[in-house]
């Protein structure tokens, strides 16, 4: 018990001395991790946006895809990445494995199932009278789409928090295709598991504590834009009662 209490208070004062390790560390996490959730968003939102409101043959086969997807190990895209990275691989002349953007392209493909899936979930169930009243104005496909996008922008919002999460605290991806390099592609997570098996205990459980207050962060407003949701739609149900 001793050596727990000693090693948070070592981790505690690892932190707020603002230990410039410790910050270069969870800097390179949020930067790659949010550049990756951003290029999630860019491609991920318009497919989502697609197989919600669309309806063709084979949807539910996409639906049950993605949903697969979003399970998928960390390791897999780790692996198969590096082998499109690496020396012999189609990308290898680019030179980006274990560099940062290594990671980003790690994280992205990982976020984007989420996140499609997610707003997709979030499209079908919007008001289904959306699109027919729309097209019935003479609105455009980039308008209708415009519209869904305000209707359902906490479902998107949602998505994008959800996908955060889960790249913000992978490691497996991250230690393949960063190498865990010190000041360049070390994250919290790989950098947790270095220091833990180096014996420094109280170095990754600062890492840990700033992990843990990063995913209570990205909990509590994922929490805060379902309630708010949910808002949402019992205001739409309470207009179609009144109407």
């Amino acid at each position: 018990m001793d050596f727990l209490l000693s090693s948070f208070g070592t981790a505690l004062a690892l932190i707020l001395a603002l230990d410039t390790e410790v910050l270069i560390t969870a800097w390179t996490s949020l930067w790659t991790s949010l550049t990756a959730i951003t290029l999630a968003a860019l491609i991920a939102g318009p497919v989502g946006l697609a197989v919600g409101a669309g309806r063709f043959p084979g949807r539910r086969a996409v639906l049950t895809l993605l949903n697969t997807l979003m399970a998928l190990p960390t390791v897999m895209v780790g692996l198969i990445l590096y082998g499109f990275l690496s020396r012999q691989g189609p990308l290898g002349p680019l030179g980006l494995l274990f560099t940062p953007w290594a990671l980003i392209m790690g994280q992205t493909v990982l976020a984007l199932p989420i996140v499609a899936h997610y707003v997709a979930t979030a499209v079908a169930g919007a008001d289904s009278r959306i699109v027919p009243t729309l097209q019935t104005l003479g609105a455009g496909r980039l308008e209708i789409a415009l519209q869904l996008v305000r209707e359902v922008r906490f479902g998107i919002m949602a998505a994008v928090v959800a996908g955060f999460g889960r790249i913000i605290a992978e490691v497996g991806a991250a230690m393949m295709l960063g190498g865990n390099i010190r000041n360049s592609t070390r994250t919290l997570t790989t950098s947790i598991a270095l220091e833990t098996s180096k014996g420094d205990f109280a170095f990754a459980l600062a890492l840990g504590i700033i992990l843990m207050t990063i995913a209570l962060t990205v909990n509590l407003f994922l929490h805060a834009l379902q309630h708010r949701r949910q808002e949402q739609r019992s205001g739409v149900r309470e207009m179609g009662v009144g109407s």
